[in-house]
């Protein structure tokens, strides 16, 4: 499969779903994108099971402050430097790319970057949706570890050696400050005889069928519409009343990342729906009462175009649905659900999921 120009939109507008209120731009992303597509047929999508088993599949993407992605646009070569650092590294040739996380900018760049580097991107992600850390990643969470890692930004190429995947996670960060607030990332090559059990398969065809679902409901949607074309279920449609941000808890003497909540006073019964955010949405409360949470996905869209609204530009005033979306089995296996279930973000509740995945 080839992913041409005329699916740019519908890729971005699933991975934007898909981001869960957090991911990055991908307006920049997916311009990018275009650009490279109008001198080049498309990318290669290949599925998992079409690679050799010994194929070396190395994760690349993007980590960092990633609205400051549209502000410090990339040169161009910022993934390929950090997948040739991890090639000399490990004295491996790299087969094939598959994209760090499918939510957000990271289900567009990836592709740049195959297309850079003239590699197939494989069929699958190593989140099924945006996180926040790498140490959340699939391969983590496998048991497998994410170094060498490699990080390249504004000239310069950072490879962590040996460490554990928070050690990778925790010294990445205290580099991005640095690096621009930014950094393309490469991480150790996967055998794909080892993707099946260590990546969510099949993310980014997924992310382009949603979107095109979601692109053909068209402007102001009703409410049953929007559930059947994403698989999910609406949780409130209405206007955000209110907004707040918090610094959220630090570690280690370094500041974590910002909390807050949104409220949404849905205009069909009075109720209100709060939303607990960290980089992305991860528990909603219908007047006090949990209805919904990580893993699944929580989509706040603008209620007339459909667009997505990220967890950093949610306004009160904005007339918006709210929606849930199933999270991939790879999370709701009862080993991995504690894992990204509220609590492992420092709230208190147990996982409410969609009926039918628990």
């Amino acid at each position: 499969m080839r992913i041409g120009l005329p699916d740019v939109t519908a890729l971005e507008r699933g991975v934007s779903l898909l981001g869960s209120g957090g991911g990055g731009d991908t307006v920049t992303a997916a311009a990018l994108l275009r650009e490279q597509l109008t001198t080049q047929p498309g990318a290669v999508l290949t599925p998992v099971s079409d690679l050799p088993a010994d194929a070396l599949v190395v994760p690349v993407g993007v980590m960092g402050a990633t609205p400051v992605f549209s502000e410090k646009l990339p040169v161009g070569n910022e993934i390929r430097a950090a997948v040739r650092a991890i090639e000399h590294w490990t004295r491996a040739s790299i087969d094939a790319l598959v994209s760090i996380e499918v939510g957000g900018l990271n289900g567009i760049m990836p592709l740049v970057a195959a297309l850079d580097l003239e590699l197939p991107l494989v069929d699958a992600d190593l989140c099924g949706r945006a996180l926040p850390r790498l140490d959340q990643f699939s391969v983590a969470a496998a048991g497998n570890g994410l170094a060498p890692a490699a990080l390249a930004s504004s000239g310069q190429t950072l490879v962590i050696a040996e460490a554990s995947s928070v050690e990778v996670e925790r010294t990445a960060r205290s580099v991005l400050s640095s690096a621009g607030g930014w950094a393309a990332l490469a991480l150790a090559p996967i055998p794909a005889r080892e993707l099946p059990e260590c990546a969510i398969v099949g993310t980014v065809g997924a992310a382009l069928a949603l979107g095109e679902r979601a692109l053909a409901i068209g402007e102001c949607p009703e409410g049953d519409a929007l559930a059947a074309a994403t698989g999910g279920r609406v949780l409130g449609l209405g206007r955000v009343v209110e907004v707040s941000r918090r610094p959220g808890p630090g570690e280690h003497g370094r500041a974590g990342f910002g909390r807050g909540s949104a409220t949404v006073r849905d205009h069909r019964t009075g109720s209100l729906l709060r939303l607990e955010m960290e980089n992305e949405y991860l528990l909603a409360m219908h007047d006090g009462d949990p209805v919904a949470s990580t893993p699944d996905l929580l989509a706040v869209l603008d209620r007339r175009t459909c667009v997505p609204i990220p967890c950093d530009t949610i306004r009160a005033g904005a007339d918006v649905a709210v929606l849930q979306l199933p999270a991939p089995g790879f999370w709701t296996d009862p080993r991995r659900l504690p894992l990204l279930a509220p609590r492992a973000f420092g709230i208190d509740c147990d996982p409410i999921l969609l009926e039918g995945t628990r």
